[in-house]
């Protein structure tokens, strides 16, 4: 599969094909892990992923979706949201981040907001990664004890440890109202990370059309010269160089 997902991506720039992919799901469900399993392989030049942090005073005076689309794919780019626009359904709806007015405002206006990316020719592809509570306690309790994840940690993450059943209810609420059929929610049970994973990239790319691309023929010529073999010791301090 990883494979054919870098077909894909030179299948993308050979085309010009605008592949834009959402993660969305619960904290410590694997979108970090999924993403790496789409993009690691992939040319980071032509791979983004783009995790916003909270809107700013600005930002927060614009239309909602106007700070998403600077970072929508242009020709031959791939780009991967780590949560997107639909925060505003999930954590800033449960948290108290938005009111209701807002929420419902969203959940009218991204059907719109999708349809007017995939009538442009964006590839839109929308995954929500599942997994249980008692799931989400063990993962949690193992990020605060591992100074390797505690940064994946927040105060918001622990405050909403409370309200699991409030994140089921405006999910699926979510769904309810942007499962559509022009850019339709994916589930994907992720109790299982490492099954998660390779159910999300088989699903994927078995909705994308033929992505056979050759690669583009190069040569290799023989070196007019015997490579040459050359060792390093431990660099000098630069004091120790004579200055010009």
């Amino acid at each position: 599969m990883e494979e054919e997902l870098v077909a894909m991506a030179r299948w993308a720039r050979t085309t010009g094909q605008r592949i834009c992919v959402i993660f969305e799901g619960r904290d410590t469900a694997g979108k970090g892990g999924a993403i790496r399993a789409v993009g690691g392989r992939l040319n980071p030049r032509q791979t983004r992923v783009v995790a916003l942090s909270k809107p700013s005073e600005q930002e927060r005076t614009q239309w909602y979706f106007q700070r998403y689309v600077p970072h929508l794919p242009s020709a031959g780019e791939i780009v991967l949201f780590d949560r997107s626009w639909y925060n505003r359904a999930g954590v800033e709806q449960v948290m108290g981040f938005a009111d209701e007015a807002e929420v419902a405002k969203f959940l009218r206006e991204a059907p719109v907001f999708e349809r007017m990316l995939v009538d442009d020719g964006i590839l839109l592809f929308k995954y929500w990664l599942t997994t249980d509570q008692e799931k989400q306690e063990e993962r949690l309790k193992e990020r605060l004890d591992d100074p390797l994840k505690r940064w994946k940690l927040s105060p918001i993450d622990l405050a909403a440890r409370g309200k699991y059943d409030a994140y089921t209810q405006a999910r699926e609420a979510m769904l309810e109202a942007t499962h559509t059929e022009h850019a339709p929610w994916t589930l994907v049970d992720f109790n299982d990370q490492k099954r998660g994973r390779l159910t999300l990239v088989r699903d994927l790319l078995d909705r994308l059309p033929d992505t056979q691309v050759e690669p583009e023929p190069l040569e290799f010529p023989e070196l007019d010269h015997e490579p040459k073999s050359e060792s390093y010791g431990v660099l000098k301090p630069i004091k120790d160089y004579p200055v010009d």
